[in-house]
């Protein structure tokens, strides 16, 4: 229907333009044609308000900044988000955590406690296209900033909501961190070794899954606006995120009543795909797909084992994993590392080394792509983190700058974009609102 109206009026080189609806606040407003330029991201022309702590709504913010999108990330004025001093880090220096889970942002300070501060986010709100935050469901609400008051004054706008449980159900009110999350969702328990109590991951997995989920349900409910101009709410538990992630584990239990445990280094009935030993080291083979499983075979010299009644497919392999694995193990041990690696290259059988981070900053693979780049930071200096996954061929993204120090771009954003006056600028500023 918008399309229609001006249709008639359409620039030539359209697909360098887009629709822009201006509220006025009541309902209603003009439209204009804004022309749009990726050069920084496929998103590139979007404005996140980021309110999020920690890491459940910060990371989505920082793949949305990652895309080109101007994340604007507000915290409380002399605080700032707890991220700045978590992780490892060298006495006195700001966290090694934060230039990663911060970078692509911009910084300014704002106390949503105080009245004045509500207001001023309620009109930042016209300036935006997504609202991003993870506090405990009603915090927003409680502060007259639930989704419904902010809509009324943008009705464009995204809300992007992470939470341990959700916006509704009997535990919404609840504290939720990522590891009861993770707990909850199911993948705890079924990670660790099976004579050990449920571990747990090296990362805050739980956290990332929530986000990453929440970012998807932000650019689907964009493609909807882009079809409607309505904004709408996007809701993401933590414990759905990780449920999510759980493959078939509730199937299995609903119609064979079968409950998943943990297994260590192995997935039942996989096989072979394990760590086994070498000469000097270790090294991972995955061969668990028939035809792959008889090139391995072959690199070994035991081409017969392909045909031999325990190991001829998918399901006897599994059957018979433990004295397979056992199997393998014993021909892996007599050779070096690399001459293994070597043979499973030149067979197609899928195998490699567990990395660590000196390991990944070593290999030509990860120069060649990319995947780890270096950051200029001012406390810093040089500063290797990962880079922007996934790659796109027409509108990268990329790391356009490190992380922000506590109300860094306080001016730029409420005297620039908001045009705010200055006598109100300092009036905040006395007031400790900003």
């Amino acid at each position: 229907m918008m399309m229609s109206r001006i249709a008639g009026k359409w620039p030539a080189d359209a697909r360098h333009y887009c629709i822009q609806l201006n509220p006025d606040g009541r309902g209603g407003g003009n439209m204009t044609l804004k022309p749009v330029e990726f050069r920084n991201g496929a998103l590139s022309d979007l404005r996140v308000l980021e309110l999020g702590t920690l890491l459940a709504g910060p990371f989505c913010g920082q793949l949305l900044g990652d895309m080109g999108a101007e994340v604007i990330k507000i915290e409380p004025p002399e605080q700032g988000d707890p991220m700045r001093v978590w992780g490892r880090q060298q006495p006195d220096d700001p966290s090694l955590w934060w230039p990663v889970i911060a970078r692509n942002k911009k910084a300014i300070s704002l106390d949503l406690r105080q009245a004045d501060g509500q207001q001023v986010l309620k009109e930042l709100i016209a300036h935006a296209d997504f609202l991003l935050e993870n506090f405990r469901p009603g915090t927003l609400e409680k502060w007259g900033l639930g989704y419904d008051a902010l809509a009324a004054i943008n009705p464009r706008l995204i809300m992007i909501r992470v939470s341990g449980y959700g916006q509704s159900g009997p535990y919404a009110h609840r504290a939720g961190f990522g590891a009861i999350g993770e707990a909850m969702g199911g993948l705890r328990y079924v990670v660790g070794d099976p004579s050990r109590p449920p571990s747990r991951m090296g990362i805050s997995i739980g956290d990332s899954l929530a986000a990453t989920f929440a970012c998807v349900g932000a650019l689907s409910a964009l493609h909807y606006r882009e079809k409607t101009g309505r904004g709408q709410m996007v809701d993401s538990a933590i414990y759905e995120a990780v449920l999510g992630m759980m493959e078939s584990l509730i199937t299995e239990y609903d119609k064979l009543g079968f409950v998943r445990e943990r297994t260590g280094a192995i997935l039942p009935n996989i096989a072979p795909s394990n760590i086994y030993p070498t000469r000097d080291g270790l090294v991972l083979i995955a061969a668990n797909q028939n035809t792959v499983f008889k090139r391995l075979c072959e690199a070994m010299g035991s081409a017969q084992l392909a045909d031999h009644p325990d190991y001829a497919n998918h399901q006897v392999r599994g059957r018979h994993q433990a004295q397979l694995d056992e199997l393998i193990g014993r021909w892996s041990s007599r050779l070096p590392t690399r001459e293994v690696l070597d043979l499973m290259d030149r067979h197609g059988v899928p195998a490699g080394l567990i990395y660590r981070a000196q390991d990944m900053l070593a290999d030509p693979q990860f120069m060649a792509r990319e995947a780890i780049v270096t950051v200029k930071h001012p406390r810093f200096g040089d500063l290797k983190m990962q880079n922007v996954v996934p790659k796109l061929s027409e509108t990268p993204g990329g790391i356009r700058s490190a992380s922000p120090e506590l109300g860094q771009h306080n001016e730029e954003i409420y005297l620039k974009l908001m045009n705010m006056p200055a006598q109100r600028f300092e009036e905040l500023k006395l007031k400790r609102v900003i």
